[in-house]
């Protein structure tokens, strides 16, 4: 077990680590009764004509070897490459999912509306009861990199993983149609679903059907799945992560109703997690079941015959995948700056010129706003703000100053007066959740047109009211850039009324094509300076400091 402090053990290693699955009872029942029929319609099947014969089809029962057959090396190397990020991604992802541990097929991500939950909690009615306080605790043995509210550096393994499974994915696809072992994968007759059906039928009934060498071809069914997992699930797990961009969702919403939705993309990523992990609890069971040192042999040495080398070759392959899980945690837990920079060098040039140059331009209507917006962050308990909640902030006044001509103090009618806008719009919180609410405040822009920033001046940095979660101020910064881009607003109304105290009171920043983390609660102070790296840690933010978190959080 890693040594904390009394702050971070209390909230990475909380006493309360129960875990338990609960699924809606309708998608439960309505799964179950799925897979039962194709169960039944198979002993039908067999109860009244008998086990179905499963006519050859050239391509897998050749009867000639002219056709494509064996691994050649580039298979090997995608097949053993592949199953390391594959892994490392579905451990990073649990450790992700279990930071909101709740999937919906709506965006309103109300309590009770979630069809499973990974928690045995429900959300509490008499006390404020925040999604950091939802967030549930995974062991190191599971996830990656394991404990609670290890969301940032869980990201940076997804995301550096996913460059790997996306590189190694379109490498072997192109290999796939530069050979002939394409045929292998895609059928190319309607007779292999006949085939696989019949398969099925032998397989559901406790029947192995007659086994062709995979050196030369697989049954139908094992094709089917073959391409499924690499034409379907691949793209499919690619495609929604993308719908859960904030960038992305909020300049193209058409893109996310592909989908169904914010929410329902991420309940879909979380679907093709589970079936590339069944897919290989089967595809390992059916290898061993097979001819294990055969098949060994094939993917491992690309020979066909029975010795004992592919075997132990493969135990040392999956060694490895198991000791890169070991060096993870050990790297997390003490290089997790290192770790943090490693991803911003890859990924933080790509952001600049791809996501975050999408405007924010969705709009919702009235009738889509949330009956429910999930509340975060640590509740201010300086006396100064509580002094001046007291008295609904009347006599409240933000400081803007820095590297400016013209520094001001506003209060918020002097605010107001600079020109109030309203945006309904959707925010996307890194930990998973989404809500939509309807902001009303004074763009940025006309903030910066008050003040005239000094050229040197390239960032804002805004200060809160409010406590990180592992203590000190919280602050965060966003570029001049993206203050400037269409919806961002310091808003001082949620919803038609005064900013509520909980979701940010007095005021709070709207940046629309970033994550929540980014949008300060409970502002008390702006600044504008040279550069993020003149405060705090020099990550741009309290949670980039503490918790690692992105700097440029457009997805």
């Amino acid at each position: 077990m890693i040594s904390f402090d009394i702050a971070h053990r209390a909230v990475y290693y909380p006493n309360d680590r129960r875990f338990r699955i609960w699924i809606r009872p309708s998608i439960l029942i309505g799964s179950g009764l799925v897979i039962l029929l194709a169960i039944a319609a198979a002993w039908i099947e067999v109860a009244v004509g008998g086990l179905p014969h499963i006519p050859q089809v050239p391509q897998i029962y050749p009867s000639n070897f002219a056709g494509p057959h064996g691994f050649p090396l580039w298979v090997r190397y995608c097949h053993f490459v592949n199953f390391l990020f594959v892994m490392m991604l579905i451990r990073s992802g649990l450790s992700i999912l279990v930071d909101h541990p709740r999937l919906y097929f709506n965006d309103d991500c109300t309590p009770g509306s979630e069809w499973i939950r990974l928690t045995p909690l429900k959300v509490p009615r008499d006390r404020v009861w925040t999604a950091k306080d939802d967030a549930r605790y995974i062991s190191p043995l599971v996830g990656t990199p394991g404990y609670r509210h290890t969301i940032g550096i869980a990201r940076v393994w997804h995301f550096i993983n996913v460059h790997g499974f996306i590189i190694t994915g379109v490498f072997f696809i192109i290999m796939l149609f530069d050979t002939e072992q394409w045929r292998r994968l895609v059928p190319t007759s309607l007779v292999v679903f006949l085939q696989a059906w019949n398969t099925w039928v032998h397989y559901a009934t406790l029947h192995l059907p007659a086994e062709p060498n995979g050196f030369y071809g697989y049954n139908a069914l094992q094709q089917i799945a073959y391409f499924t997992v690499v034409f379907v699930f691949g793209p499919l797990a690619i495609l929604t992560g993308i719908a859960m961009s904030p960038a992305v969702v909020n300049h193209l919403p058409w893109y996310a109703r592909i989908f169904g939705g914010r929410q329902s993309a991420r309940s879909i990523h979380f679907l093709t997690m589970l079936s590339f992990f069944a897919f290989i609890v089967v595809h390992v069971t059916l290898i061993v079941m097979t001819g294990f040192a055969r098949n060994m042999n094939h993917i491992v040495l690309g020979t066909n015959d029975e010795g004992n080398r592919g075997m132990t070759l493969g135990f040392v392959g999956i060694a490895v995948v198991i000791l890169s899980w070991v060096a993870a945690h050990y790297i997390s837990w003490n290089q997790p700056r290192r770790l943090q920079h490693a991803l911003k060098l890859v990924t933080y040039p790509m952001q600049l010129l791809t996501l975050n140059r999408l405007t924010p331009r969705q709009e919702y209507s009235e009738q889509d706003i949330s009956p429910y917006f999930w509340p975060n962050g640590k509740m201010p308990v300086r006396s100064d703000w509580t002094h001046l909640a007291e008295n609904g902030f009347r006599d409240f006044t933000l400081k803007v100053g820095g590297l400016v001509d013209n520094p001001v103090e506003l209060s918020l009618a002097d605010i107001e007066k600079l020109g109030e806008v309203e945006h309904i719009t959707m925010h996307h919180c890194i930990q998973g959740w989404s809500g939509i609410a309807k902001w009303g405040g004074v763009p940025m822009k006309a903030i910066i047109e008050l003040v005239h920033p000094k050229p040197e001046a390239k960032v804002v940095a805004f200060f809160s009211f409010g406590e990180a979660l592992y203590g000190g101020a919280y602050y965060d910064t966003q570029s001049i850039e993206n203050v400037l881009k269409p919806q961002c607003l310091l808003a001082s109304q949620m919803n038609g009324h005064r900013l509520p105290e909980v979701y940010g009171a007095p005021l709070r920043l709207r940046v629309e094509n970033q994550l929540g983390y980014k949008m300060v609660k409970w502002i008390e102070r702006i600044e504008f300076i040279e550069s993020e790296k003149q405060l705090g840690e020099g990550e741009g933010g309290k949670n980039e400091d503490d918790e690692y978190f992105d700097l440029l959080p457009n997805i």
